[in-house]
């Protein structure tokens, strides 16, 4: 069974009949496009990956249970599953049952840290700063401004952003209209620019363990 990555919901790519040797990640969708392009890229074809649905952010409470289930129901397909979050606002509860269900999880408070790589991103002191990903920049409207409310009451941004100051864009492409809409996104913020070339991060190195058996 093939698909294509989902913004907003469940995707299968790649299931196999047997699960002899095969690696299921469960991850979040703001990264099926990394992680395909990761997979593409090494050829990983022994990786197969099923994605919650993105917006799951805007409610981390429900995370956790929606990782459990989702291994549960395919731990008896697949030699091992991996899963593909940091803790994502779960406050620790994420990598409890993880540890519980005995499944291996990306290490870090969320994905804009394994992107920038975690040693690096601790070094920074940046409570001012918002971050946006390729993901958030092409999804903006969808997962930031309308959730928020700003389509309706835009008035609503200075109670939301008025303790920020910079919008950093975290670039995994290097992509220049992608950096034209992070640059009109900080505009419509009423932030300074920022743009940061990161890659694929800690992201990529965790899939390598993972694909090598490790």
């Amino acid at each position: 069974m093939t698909g294509t990555p989902d913004d907003t919901g469940l995707t299968h790519r790649g299931l196999a009949a047997s699960g002899a040797g095969r690696i299921l990640l469960i991850a979040c969708g703001a990264l099926a496009r990394e992680i395909l392009a990761l997979r593409d890229r090494h050829g990983w074809d022994h990786l197969d990956l099923t994605c919650l649905p993105a917006i799951l952010h805007n409610h981390p409470e429900k995370i956790t249970d929606a990782v459990r289930d989702a291994v549960e129901a395919h731990r008896d397909d697949y030699a091992r599953i991996c899963v593909v979050y940091a803790d994502c606002g779960t406050g620790g509860r994420l990598q409890t049952a993880c540890d519980a269900l005995g499944v291996e999880m990306v290490p870090g408070p969320h994905c804009y840290a394994f992107y920038e790589g975690l040693d690096r991103f601790a070094q920074y002191d940046e409570p001012t700063s918002f971050y946006l990903t390729d993901f958030l920049v092409r999804q903006f409207d969808a997962f930031v401004w309308k959730p928020l409310g700003l389509d309706r009451h835009p008035q609503l941004r200075e109670m939301y952003f008025g303790n920020y100051e910079t919008l950093v864009y975290q670039a995994q492409t290097d992509d220049p209209a992608l950096t034209a809409l992070a640059e009109a996104h900080a505009t419509r913020l009423g932030l300074r620019f920022e743009r940061r070339f990161t890659g694929y991060g800690d992201l990529e190195t965790r899939m390598a363990r993972w694909a090598g058996g490790h």
